[in-house]
């Protein structure tokens, strides 16, 4: 990735984090976090990936980040002073859930020996 995609898309990740906290209510106990942007070359996309814990309020997060998008965007688009404006969505960082099913494995694994 290009200095400059690294660049924006750190910015796009600390406003879009700014936002998070101030225009979206999650639910009670749990922890979203900013995991990676990943900005398209042509600046037209920008794809943040969200990790959720505990895993359980991953769809709820999600729907709410959908409900709330168009929103995000208007405010995303008010912070920036770039052409053309990237287009959010939102993706869940799946590492959490391969590492729950690796430990499960790895327990059963250790019971059978």
């Amino acid at each position: 990735m290009s200095h400059r995609l690294e660049q924006i898309s750190e910015v796009i990740r600390h406003e879009i984090g700014g936002l998070l906290l101030t225009e979206v209510e999650f639910p009670v106990g749990c922890l979203v976090t900013i995991v990676e942007v990943q900005t398209s070359k042509d600046l037209r996309h920008a794809k943040i990936i969200i990790s959720v814990m505990p895993v359980k309020f991953t769809a709820k997060v999600l729907e709410k980040l959908q409900k709330n998008i168009g929103h995000l965007q208007f405010e995303l688009n008010k912070k920036l002073s770039m052409k053309p404006l990237p287009r959010i969505r939102f993706a869940i960082d799946r590492t959490e859930h391969k590492a729950v099913g690796i430990e499960e494995l790895l327990d059963k694994i250790r019971k059978e020996i």
